[in-house]
Order: structure tokens, then C-alpha cells, then sequence
């Protein structure tokens, strides 16, 4: 069996290279492209090209074309999707950690408002204590 990478074939195609001539015609992307390999005059490639033609003008064809458009687009619809879902998925994970994080800090805040009122309340009670010494001197 044997691989042929139809993009490195040499732009300039031999008219008695009959392998080339072939694979050239997988390269054509444009009619324009197919009128150039029907201009060669070959007529093995210039049968190949009406065939394709032939084939293609069915009606059975454009609903195959249509069919695979639309299962490509399906495709890309259904990725899409995917996509937004893992992004909301990830995102509500986040913000979960993110509450979770706030949550903890809220307490923290909490624990160190109160140390701050007990520390106050004992410079209170520590003038409160140092004015009776002052009175008793």
C-alpha cells in the first residue's frame, strides 16, 4: 500500500506522469482548477472529471452534501454546547470556592471583632482599675 501527500505534488504536472495527472485531480479545489487538468487534453483525466460532474449534478448527491452540512453543523452546535457547559460548570465550582472562601473570612472578621471588644473592654477595665489606684495615692 502506498501514501501519497497530494499537497507536495509539483505544480507543474507531467502529461505523461499518469499517476500525478490522477492525484492532481484530488488536489483541485476550484472548477477553475479542473477546467486547468481538463486542458491538458489527457482522456483518462478529462473522464474522470465529467464522472465527477456527472456525479455530482444528482440530486441524490445534494442530498448527501446537504445531509453532511447539516450533520457538520450538528456537530459544531453540539460542541458548542459542550463547551458552555463546561464553562458553567466550571465557573459554578468557582464561585462555590469563592463563597466558601468569603465564608470563612466573614468568620475570621467575626473572631477578631470580638478579641477587639474583649480587648477593649479590658483597657477599660484597666483605666477604670488605675484611676481607683490614682484616687487612693
Amino acid at each position: 500500500m502506498h501514501y501519497f501527500e497530494v499537497r507536495k505534488l509539483p505544480p507543474d504536472i507531467s502529461v505523461e506522469n499518469e499517476l500525478e495527472l490522477m492525484l492532481s485531480l484530488f488536489r483541485a479545489r476550484t472548477e477553475e482548477d479542473l477546467r486547468k487538468l481538463e486542458g491538458l487534453g489527457v482522456s483518462v483525466v478529462r473522464q474522470a472529471i465529467e464522472a465527477y460532474r456527472e456525479i455530482t449534478a444528482s440530486s441524490e448527491f445534494r442530498e448527501l452534501e446537504r445531509l453532511r452540512e447539516d450533520a457538520r453543523h450538528n456537530e459544531v452546535a453540539a460542541l458548542r454546547h459542550a463547551r458552555q457547559e463546561a464553562e458553567k460548570a466550571r465557573d459554578a465550582k468557582w464561585r462555590g470556592v469563592v463563597a466558601e472562601k468569603d465564608a470563612k473570612l466573614a468568620d475570621k472578621d467575626a473572631a477578631l471583632a470580638d478579641k477587639a471588644a474583649a480587648l477593649a473592654d479590658k483597657d477599660a477595665e484597666i483605666a477604670a482599675l488605675r484611676a481607683l489606684l490614682g484616687e487612693r495615692k
